[in-house]
């Protein structure tokens, strides 16, 4: 039963990590792309929010996997 709770708090830190690291990547690279051709930073911005929005989404998705772990399965 307490593994459940381990489980849950290693799903909710490995995605904060990846997603961490995934959007610094991401902007990183927008930096470099709007310093080397700064008349394309609007769609470089537009396609970097999109990407953002896509990466964030995977712990969200961990956060609610979690929470029905800990209430449901082992509330």
């Amino acid at each position: 039963m307490e593994y459940i709770y381990l489980a849950s708090g290693l799903l909710i830190g490995i995605c904060a990590i990846g997603s961490g690291i995934g959007i610094s990547i991401l902007g990183g690279k927008y930096l470099e792309g709007s310093a080397r051709q700064p008349e394309l930073q609007p769609m470089l911005m537009t396609q970097t929010f999109i990407m953002v929005g896509l990466v964030d989404a995977i712990p969200i998705i961990g956060v609610g996997i979690a929470m029905y772990l800990i209430f449901v399965v082992a509330g």
